[in-house]
């Protein structure tokens, strides 16, 4: 006697779930990948080498165009853009995301820059109270203002005394908060590759444009550091893209929430910052299990 039909899994993995899942799955790759690619990010500044965030930024756009490129020419499929607003939208605010973030991990660590950068669910739950009267209720506010309590226990852990310079992982998590909305609303309407061809084509000119000095031709040793900061970012935002089909931008930002564990365990072992104080866990607590319970919420 079996507790279970043998085709339970099957009949699972069908039709919706299974896309479901694949969704799910191809968020929580993306959340290791961008983990991954802080990580170099850091091991760059540990070998000594001075490369502008900047620099990563764009290098990681320009890959990532050089690889849609290639990729939409074998499959013949060419970019079918049908709302502008929505991929310039969510192109500016990866922009300013991607910039903040790196700017975060290169000035404190790679743990406060990845749990500082995923408080963007809790964002884009303030964001809809603010834009639909209906997602507005007392017990979320509560949660919400709980979170936020673990937000300043990351910022000021111990002596109170805040940081300016973590100030840029908080803005990396406001402006992904917004490239998030605007990829659930891109994603109703317009495929993978026509996301990510506007996202990588038009981030890099506008990464060029603004941070011009700070690009230049790489030696040996710095394209070693581009290269697998760019592997892992492009490789990351095309299952987050992926990803966002089939899912919804608070479920999204709850699997990818497990990045905060991720950078609390293996930052001290990956790239020699600091291991969390009690202050640091706690706080990466609130915000993690804030985003938990507004994403249950949000299901229900």
């Amino acid at each position: 006697m079996t507790l279970f039909p043998s085709n339970t899994g099957a009949a699972f993995l069908k039709g919706d779930n299974l896309k479901t899942f694949l969704g799910c799955l191809s968020v929580f790759g993306s959340a290791f990948l961008f983990y991954l690619a802080t990580v170099v990010v850091k091991w760059s500044s540990n070998a000594g080498l001075s490369i502008d965030p900047a620099f990563f930024v764009f290098s990681r756009f320009l890959a990532g165009f050089i690889f849609i490129c290639i990729y939409m020419g074998i499959a013949r499929t060419p970019p079918k853009p049908t709302n502008y607003h929505y991929l310039i939208g969510r192109t500016v605010a990866n922009c300013l995301a991607v910039y903040c973030f790196f700017r975060a991990v290169d000035l404190t660590s790679v743990a406060e820059g990845n749990i500082l950068n995923m408080t963007y669910p809790l964002f884009i739950t303030l964001f809809s109270w603010i834009l639909f009267k209906r997602e507005r209720d007392l017990v979320s506010v509560l949660i919400v203002l709980a979170a936020f309590a673990g937000v300043w226990l990351i910022l000021s852990p111990g002596d109170m005394d805040l940081n300016p310079d973590s100030i840029w992982g908080l803005a990396s998590g406001i402006s992904a908060a917004v490239a998030i909305m605007y990829l659930n609303l891109s994603r109703r309407v317009h495929d993978t590759e026509t996301t990510l061809f506007f996202l990588f084509g038009l981030g890099g000119v506008i990464i060029f444009l603004v941070f011009r000095k700070e690009i230049f031709m790489p030696d040996i040793e710095i394209f070693k550091y581009l290269l697998m900061c760019s592997f892992f970012s492009v490789a990351g935002q095309y299952f987050i893209t992926l990803g966002f089909k089939f899912v919804t931008s608070v479920e999204g930002g709850i699997i990818s929430s497990t990045r905060i564990l991720l950078a609390a365990v293996l930052g001290p072992y990956l790239t020699s910052d600091p291991a969390l104080s009690a202050a640091g866990w706690a706080g990466a607590f609130l915000i993690f299990a804030g985003n938990v319970y507004l994403t249950l919420r949000k299901v229900k």
